[in-house]
């Protein structure tokens, strides 16, 4: 018998461990509160795997290259319209998505997906500018105006410690508005002014950074970014946390600025579509949609999060923009497959100069 129960013992501790339900998510950097996964991996019995990226046009390459095995996605307007064109996404069941009423009407039924059959506003962002505010201060350099990082004459007193977006729909955008066109401009002469703009303000940029810039800010190394606003949100954070003397502000662009909408979409291929629409109407939760405003400081499109966000938050312009900045505010459009290729070898050329 004692042989037996040694035998048995030994085969229960040779059997592998069950492996938890996974969820894997792949999201923006710095766009979920770890409070939140916790909450929600205990809510489902699962586990979340995140994977990140830093801009649209990466998430849309590497699924284009035939990366598989995600189960939620988290793209912004743009790109919903490109994997809706492209077939990609899977149609959500409504039915498991009852908190899908709490999401503010002038948010859904887009041009590029009418009814919602695809997408669920998740949060939203400014791409704006985010400023050291005591060295800018010194400087005397305004901080309302895309000129900061695009006139040579400003950036020549602060050479080497500005960094502007990796990611050529965004800085174009802000170009084409610096120069006084819409951010979705395709006149190709219009494009040819905007490279040149970033040509000539490059010299002056320590880099192009879309992930790192958030601990540049914090430590002081960088005094101003082109950059999301959740971003610079979470380097001020940080910086107090740390205890520095300067505070990383927000700066709102007079002549305009990008408001990227995110949603939420299940991939057609996704191994559990099942976790995914949990997850989905877990964040459509007003307090769980609050976490993502108080935590990150994303904007945000749900009605019933509002009652939970905090007032200090309600008061910025670049997360909570006011009538006046709204009407200035552009969402970004998809570009056709001839358009995204010449944007292409203009963004080629400008990063090998």
């Amino acid at each position: 018998m004692k042989r037996l129960a040694a035998l048995m013992l030994s085969a229960l501790v040779a059997l592998p461990a069950i492996a938890k339900d996974q969820l894997h998510l792949y999201n923006w950097n710095n766009y979920i509160a770890p409070e939140t996964i916790k909450r929600f991996e205990a809510e489902c019995k699962c586990e979340v795997v995140q994977t990140y990226y830093s801009d649209n046009e990466e998430l849309l390459a590497k699924l284009a290259a035939g990366a598989k095995g995600y189960d939620i996605l988290v793209p912004t307007g743009n790109a919903v319209e490109a994997l809706i064109k492209g077939g990609q996404l899977q149609p959500l069941d409504k039915s498991k998505l009852p908190n899908v009423v709490n999401v503010d009407p002038a948010y859904l039924n887009t041009s590029f997906d009418p009814g919602n059959k695809f997408s669920v506003p998740y949060a939203m962002s400014t791409t704006i500018l985010g400023y050291n505010d005591a060295k800018m201060k010194e400087l005397g350099l305004p901080t309302n105006t895309w000129a900061a990082i695009f006139d040579p004459k400003l950036l020549e007193k602060v050479k080497g410690r500005v960094t502007v977006l990796d990611s050529a729909s965004e800085l174009f955008a802000a170009a084409l508005i610096h120069l006084g066109y819409s951010a979705n401009d395709t006149d190709e002469k219009h494009w040819r002014q905007a490279a040149d703009l970033i040509k000539k303000a490059k010299p002056y940029w320590a880099a192009f950074n879309a992930s790192s810039y958030i601990k540049e800010l914090t430590v002081g190394n960088i005094w101003l970014v082109h950059g999301y606003s959740n971003d610079i949100f979470q380097a001020n954070l940080d910086a107090q946390a740390a205890g520095r003397k300067f505070r990383i502000v927000q700066g709102m662009p007079k002549e305009g600025a990008v408001l990227a909408v995110d949603s939420m979409v299940i991939p057609k291929d996704a191994p559990r579509a099942d976790l995914a629409h949990k997850f989905i109407n877990f964040m459509l939760d007003g307090k769980n949609s609050a976490e993502l405003t108080n935590l990150i400081g994303s904007g945000n499109p749900n009605m019933d999060a509002a009652r939970y966000i905090k007032p200090e938050l309600k008061a910025l312009p670049a997360v909570f923009p006011p009538k006046d900045v709204q009407a200035r505010l552009v969402q970004l459009q998809d570009l056709t497959a001839a358009q995204r290729r010449l944007r292409s070898r203009m963004w080629t050329e400008i990063k090998a100069r």
